[in-house]
């Protein structure tokens, strides 16, 4: 029998919300992913999108200035040089991964008499992962007085990756005590503000983030498939 057609970009869409609660931003990541694809999934309702580079990012969001209710969220690793460009065109910075990317971000915030700061996440890693950025938690426990005194950044939650080959077990635990973390530090660290985001959960395990209080997940293969060649 001959094999059936591979779904569309609005198809993917569409099963993936029927599977959320209307709580859930559901994230599209386009990194890698032309222009026109972008498109695709934006006449498919899609309204968030996740880019890794900023460079490369800002040039599609040129490309796609007409679609001006795009919400663009950075969610890759940020360096420090790339910064000033990426308070500059991002609504959201997922992956502030460090006390000195942090204490940048609030330098340029308050030297530009016109720039707000995006809304931001902690990345944290709740297990070691050597292939990952972000804080343990010890370490943002250590860092929480640094944070606090950077008044000027919109603090809104955490964000986590996984390590590869974790159980199902052991993924549900590590998104659980994301949440937990979140939960921790809203009570110890008010000068961040009330951290209600959780950025977690990708294609592969996002069902498992949802159940564990996900208000973000960042899906690139569930909806554009293959990365392009």
């Amino acid at each position: 029998m001959p094999s059936s057609p591979p779904l569309t970009i609005q198809e993917r869409v569409i099963a993936i919300r029927d599977t959320l609660p209307p709580s859930v931003r559901l994230i599209a990541v386009s990194k890698y992913m032309p222009a026109d694809l972008i498109r695709q999934a934006y006449t498919a309702g899609v309204r968030d999108f996740g880019e890794s580079r900023v460079q490369e990012a800002v040039h599609k969001m040129t490309e796609l200035k007409d679609l001006q209710d795009i919400t663009w969220h950075l969610i890759g690793h940020l360096q420090s040089n790339k910064a000033k460009l990426a308070i500059q065109h991002f609504d959201w910075i997922h992956s502030v991964d460090s006390l000195p990317l942090a204490q940048r971000l609030e330098r340029l915030v308050l030297s530009s008499s016109h720039q707000s700061s995006p809304q931001l996440c902690l990345q944290v890693k709740i297990l070691p992962d050597p292939t990952k950025f972000g804080w343990s938690i010890a370490d943002l426990k250590t860092d929480l007085s640094a944070l606090q005194a950077c008044s000027s950044l919109q603090w809104r939650g955490l964000m986590t990756i996984l390590p590869r080959g974790l159980t199902e077990k052991k993924a549900l635990d590590t998104f659980q005590k994301t949440r937990q973390l979140a939960s921790d530090l809203t009570q110890e660290a008010q000068g961040l503000g009330t951290l209600s985001e959780l950025s977690m959960g990708m294609s592969n395990d996002y069902p498992l983030a949802v159940q564990s209080g996900a208000t973000m997940i960042r899906l690139g293969q569930c909806i554009f498939g293959d990365r392009p060649k």
